[in-house]
């Protein structure tokens, strides 16, 4: 009997471990994104169901995503655990990795086998020219123009260190990695971090200089997972370390660069040919806008939902606090500084508080609306002519009948403005959404910054700019319809 139970019990895991969501998350970059792919489609082979969170953002944004259990893996570099995200001098053995990972639940797993280091990058043909092979070259050439991505001029492993090394006399601009290449191709800037293992060195006739005082460390690529998840998950994950080396990534970054494959269709190649999976006779889709109607519906859920709950908040509150200037004045400041945070950052902040995905970005965007529709709505309110509002007081009016037949309908115009205003902002700020998560028009505009694509880039980019002339025509049309001619300025013939 003792037997059959446990016998029962085991089989009981067996399928609570196989039926589990994991979540497979990656950064923003076009090497995270594959491999998060490889991850998810290799799990998914060992019968485990996946859900993908591919293009989050920054290494801040996935660590904080792993740590608040939002997602269950994604792919990392040894360097950066060690030197940015726990603060170590150098880069220890895997073993030590872990004993620091412990303290955050964590656990990396065996390397997946190739180095992707930082680099410094320049377009061949001035290198031959100036004569520069290594990085320590570059300080007798301080006419050349540096563009960094952000990470890396604020990275412990990136450039305050590199500066120091080198004695590099330069300051460097803060450039989107998706589109330093094109920058450099233009003459713009002249120098860039790079990945060692990048598809586009190639593409875009690209050298990287010799780090000759070694200053970059190992980046080796492994999976950093979450320890509590069953060892299925990492025994399964476990059975991709050494398979890829520098050439071989570098290949398959390049069937994505150029255009010459997808995210799914490179990982599942890479995993029939390792013969890790079976060739299940996969569909790939080859178009690029075969998410756009969903990316479009989700980017309508995400502003009309945030506007909605803006005005449900902002519309009473600004009725509650206009008679008191001092209160009045307080909430506008109040919103005003909410509107002065850049919105990547507050989306960020949303991170450790709500997650990711679509309840941080409701609420980053809610906030936003927030200030165009207090200010609209106190300053209507306290506009409307006080000789009205005697005259109501005189006719006896209570003060829920001066808001209801005086001051709301001489306000409207105003409070229409306002919400149309926000409405607007709140469109263009939700392509931010993607970077934690949450879809929309955002993520074929991430996707293409990671390609270098600008065709994917308009795929996001001009449904939400006809998305906000819509929006601008339906509030002209719900304006005419509802706001008398005189109230908007109109003169009667």
């Amino acid at each position: 009997m003792l037997r059959l139970l446990l016998l029962l019990g085991c089989l009981l895991l067996a399928g609570f471990t196989s039926a589990q969501t994991l979540t497979v998350g990656s950064k923003m970059d076009s090497e995270g994104r594959l491999l998060g792919e490889i991850f998810a489609q290799k799990l998914e082979a060992d019968g485990f169901q996946v859900q993908r969170q591919l293009g989050l953002g920054s290494t801040s944004v996935t660590w904080q995503a792993l740590q608040g259990g939002d997602i269950d893996i994604y792919p990392e570099y040894t360097g950066t655990l060690a030197l940015s995200l726990l603060g170590l001098e150098t880069t220890p053995e895997l073993s030590r990795l872990n004993e620091k990972l412990e303290n955050f639940r964590l656990k990396a797993l065996p390397s997946l086998g190739f180095n992707n280091t930082y680099a410094l990058t320049m377009q061949a043909a001035m290198a031959e020219e100036k004569d520069i092979q290594r990085i320590s070259d570059l300080p007798a050439h301080e006419e050349l123009r540096l563009g960094f991505s952000h990470e890396f001029i604020q990275r412990n492993d990136g450039w305050p260190g590199l500066k120091e090394t080198y004695e590099l006399p330069f300051t460097p601009l803060g450039v989107e990695h998706g589109l330093a290449y094109e920058a450099i191709q233009a003459g713009r800037i002249d120098i860039t971090d790079a990945y060692s293992t990048d598809g586009d060195l190639e593409r875009f006739n690209l050298i990287l200089l010799e780090d000759d005082r070694d200053y970059f460390p190992q980046y080796l690529a492994l999976p950093l997972v979450r320890a509590d998840l069953p060892l299925a998950v990492h025994a399964s994950l476990e059975e991709l370390a050494g398979l890829l080396n520098e050439t071989r990534m570098q290949a398959l970054n390049a069937q994505i660069s150029s255009q010459e494959a997808g995210f799914t269709e490179v990982a599942h190649d890479f995993l029939l040919e390792e013969g890790l999976i079976v060739d299940e006779q996969r569909k790939f889709s080859g178009l690029k806008w075969d998410k756009l109607d969903v990316n479009l519906l989700e980017h309508l859920q995400l502003t009309l939902l945030a506007l909605f709950l803006a005005c449900l908040v902002g519309l009473p509150l600004a009725i509650l606090v206009y008679r008191s200037p001092r209160i009045s004045q307080a909430v506008l400041y109040v919103a005003g500084l909410l509107q002065t945070i850049p919105s990547i950052a507050l989306l960020a902040l949303m991170i450790p508080l709500f997650g990711i995905g679509f309840l941080p970005a409701i609420i980053a965007l809610f906030l936003y609306s927030l200030l165009p529709i207090l200010r609209a709505a106190v300053t209507s309110l306290l506009t409307v002519n006080p000789l009205l509002v005697k005259v109501s007081l005189g006719m006896g009016m209570t003060r829920k009948e001066q808001l209801k037949y005086i001051l709301l309908p001489l306000a409207a115009p105003n409070l229409l403005v306002g919400i149309k205003t926000a409405a607007i902002i709140n469109i263009g700020t939700a392509t931010l959404a993607a970077f934690i998560g949450a879809g929309g028009l955002g993520e074929p505009i991430v996707t293409g910054l990671a390609l270098n694509d600008h065709t994917l880039v308009l795929y996001g980019a001009i449904p939400a700019a006809l998305m906000a002339i819509v929006t601008e025509l339906l509030f002209n049309l719900a304006e005419r319809r509802w706001i008398p001619a005189h109230l908007r300025g109109i003169q009667s013939q």
